[in-house]
């Protein structure tokens, strides 16, 4: 992963900390919405959203190790 040095900036730390709380909501609101959802084709829709936003909360996580602490 390339990290640019204007990404690792304190104002865009706290761009992705706001954007890494976002998607832990939007994944908590996705998980709801597939329990009550019976087609597979939009449980597998809903489940490979899911995986993309975790993989962009990775990422953040990478670029900034202590989002957890914040």
């Amino acid at each position: 992963m390339d990290i640019k040095e204007e990404d690792t900036s304190e104002e865009s730390k706290k761009n992705h900390i706001e954007y890494y709380k976002s998607l832990t909501k939007t994944i908590s609101d996705i998980k709801e919405e597939m329990q009550d959802e019976e087609d597979p084709v939009i449980k597998n829709h809903l489940e490979k959203r899911i995986e993309a936003m975790e993989k962009d909360k990775m990422r953040i996580k990478e670029m900034f190790p202590d989002i957890i602490n914040e």
